[in-house]
């Protein structure tokens, strides 16, 4: 095997990996849903709905109802949260 198809087989290699991985993403990310009012503090998933931070990991108090995380499907009410976001 010359160069030139070493670096074709090693390319092909990664682009089927990284497809996989994608697809395994896809998957996990289905089986999950936002649960509101169940993060600690420091531990949400991603911005507030009330706009008062805009990432991950800045909730200021425990269980507050505009923070959200991702949990696995059916899970949320049972942990005491809801799935519909403050209004």
């Amino acid at each position: 095997m010359n160069a030139r198809q070493a670096l074709f087989a090693t390319a092909l290699s990664a682009m089927c990996v990284a497809g996989l991985s994608t697809v395994h993403a896809a998957t996990a990310a289905a089986d999950k849903e936002k649960c509101f009012g169940i993060a600690k503090a420091g531990q949400n998933d991603c911005a507030s709905v009330t706009g008062s931070h805009s990432c991950a990991g800045q909730a200021k108090k425990d269980m507050d109802a505009s923070e959200w995380k991702y949990v696995a499907k059916g899970t949320c009410e049972k942990a005491g949260g809801t799935l519909a976001a403050p209004k």
